[in-house]
């Protein structure tokens, strides 16, 4: 599926982390108007170009524009990392097509990396990552950052680790002891998801090392018997 190397029958979920935000979602536009189902996780930790103060100044402007008869009409502004990626995407589509339509219903995006997808391989596009496409030096801010700057209030809940909970109370108690026990309990899920994920990769690298052994082990004892077993695919 990736940069148009063709429709994948499964669902895709792309690791959205380090990736910026236009050439992802033109990516993903294509992708989507071929057919392919794609999930995006960790969309909070997409990159944009420029720093952050420029970057909240642009999106302050962009919250100014409404409907002034009746605001509520729209345009509609979200705050979340997983929205707005949403929305990026969106224009890149002629969502008010049937085509345009079911494209959209194959996306799905989330902030972290909730479950079932938690388990799956994920995979990166290239095209899209910013040690490729961004010059050395450049500034650039996080899209997490951005949207807590404008009233996305969920930042600290996914990246917070063991702990961090205590911090969120001290700050604000004038919320309503539920939304606590939440944040609470989203960091319990996500600090027990990196703990998963974390074993699962050393299980990786394990049995990487002990297939490179392996096959040192039996270069060393074969020897010319492997030129013999080679056409046979063993």
């Amino acid at each position: 599926m990736v940069s148009g190397s063709g429709i994948c029958a499964k669902r895709v979920v792309v690791d959205a982390r380090h990736h910026m935000l236009g050439r992802l979602a033109s990516i993903l536009a294509k992708e989507l108007l071929n057919g392919q189902k794609v999930v995006v996780v960790r969309c909070e930790e997409i990159c944009i170009s420029g720093g952050l103060v420029r970057q909240k100044m642009k999106y302050l402007r962009f919250l100014r524009k409404r409907m002034n008869t009746k605001p509520s009409h729209g345009p509609i502004h979200f705050r979340a990392p997983s929205k707005i990626l949403w929305r990026t995407i969106r224009g890149m589509i002629p969502h008010k097509t049937k085509r345009g339509e079911a494209a959209l219903a194959r996306l799905k995006v989330f902030e972290g990396v909730p479950p079932p997808y938690d388990k799956t391989k994920r995979m990166v596009i290239p095209d899209a990552l910013k040690v490729l496409r961004l010059q050395p030096g450049h500034k650039y801010c996080l899209l997490g950052q951005l949207s807590s700057e404008v009233g996305w209030n969920h930042y600290d809940t996914i990246k917070c680790s063991d702990g961090c909970y205590c911090h969120m109370l001290d700050n604000d108690r004038s919320l309503p002891l539920m939304v606590f026990l939440s944040a609470i309990f989203d960091v319990e899920l996500e600090t027990k998801r990196k703990e998963r994920a974390q074993l699962i990769y050393d299980r990786k690298k394990q049995l990487a090392k002990l297939r490179v052994k392996a096959e040192k082990t039996a270069e060393e004892k074969l020897g010319p018997q492997l030129d013999i077993i080679a056409p046979l695919k063993y």
